[in-house]
């Protein structure tokens, strides 16, 4: 697998919280045309598929507690978004904001400057989830103050 783009934006670390109000730039790498965005400006939303490059694998976790707090249960790293994952995978759903060239810009992307991006897809509606989304409570406590 090789990036296929790029993210800027203002972010220089990791942190939890407050992607709210981050707006992200993706531009394409050399190597990609810039025709590979034709129509992408017809969608509202995307989904980035992002690599965690500055994860160093020797922090990569299979198990624990959600930001190591003790009020949220032992669970294993496929029952968490932890960025310490085995393949260091990102994905996110974002909003687009406006295409320009070679570039994107987006709301709600958790990714800091400099992440090389794998993948963009549109969001159709249909691959929407067709069911209610259940979820354990200690999510809405650790999402917060995320956005």
């Amino acid at each position: 697998m090789h990036p296929i783009a790029r993210i800027s934006n203002s972010r220089s670390e990791a942190i939890d919280d407050f992607w709210g109000d981050m707006i992200s730039t993706i531009t394409l790498l050399p190597h990609m045309p810039e025709e590979a965005f034709n129509g992408i400006e017809d969608f509202s939303h995307l989904e980035i598929i992002y690599y965690f490059d500055k994860v160093e694998p020797d922090t990569i976790i299979y198990s624990g507690r959600p930001r190591g707090n003790p009020a949220y249960p032992d669970v294993g790293i496929l029952g968490q978004r932890k960025k310490d994952r085995p393949n260091r995978i990102g994905l996110c759903t974002v909003e687009l904001i406006a295409h320009k060239g070679r570039s994107i810009e987006v709301k709600y992307l958790d990714a800091i400057d400099g992440t090389p991006v794998l993948d963009i897809k549109p969001v159709f509606r249909e691959y929407g989830i067709k069911s209610e989304i259940r979820q354990p409570a200690w999510v809405a406590d650790l999402m917060k103050d995320y956005w």
